[in-house]
């Protein structure tokens, strides 16, 4: 990653690091690791991760950015965070294979803009790309924290790539 270099060019390395790190923190795991909890209440699990980062690329580069009129891929009405917590037949290749095409479709939609383009988000509010980056990155940091603990518990595995 780049020590020195456009703001563009630091916004997108940090999501693309990010998005690595995600899943680096997946590699080489059975399907029945992928769905290991955390801890009980909890239904936080690597699985669970990765579908809900797909919605969170779907949501923000597709439903806001570019303003495609699709439907979350996991998400359900009312939420129940199903992404979490309807795991226990999901496929993990599936679903990585599903995050990994909603980062490319971003990436596409993001090299069509500028990052002080505005757009209005279905609340009504203005988001730019500019603000949508740094919150992506904000999210994946957080959630590596969790994949990090995560992997962790599952075989010892820390640190980040």
């Amino acid at each position: 990653m780049p020590r020195v270099a456009d703001e563009r060019t630091t916004l997108l390395e940090f999501l693309r690091w990010q998005r690595a790190t995600l899943a680096w923190k997946c590699e080489g795991l059975s399907p029945d690791q992928m769905r290991m909890r955390s801890a009980p209440p909890s239904t936080l699990s690597l699985l669970g991760l990765v579908r809900h980062m797909a919605d969170v690329e779907r949501g923000w580069f597709r439903r806001t950015l570019a303003q495609e009129n699709v439907e979350y891929v996991y998400e359900t009405e009312p939420p129940t965070d199903a992404d979490f917590n309807d795991i226990d037949n999901a496929d993990p290749d599936d679903a990585m294979r599903t995050w990994r095409e909603e980062c490319e479709r971003g990436d596409e939609i993001i090299a069509q803009h500028d990052l002080d383009d505005v757009v209005l988000q279905r609340s009504g509010r203005q988001v730019s790309l500019r603000w949508i980056l740094v919150h992506m990155v904000e999210e994946y940091s957080r959630h590596n924290g969790h994949a990090d603990v995560l992997r962790e518990r599952i075989d010892g595995a820390t640190g980040y790539d």
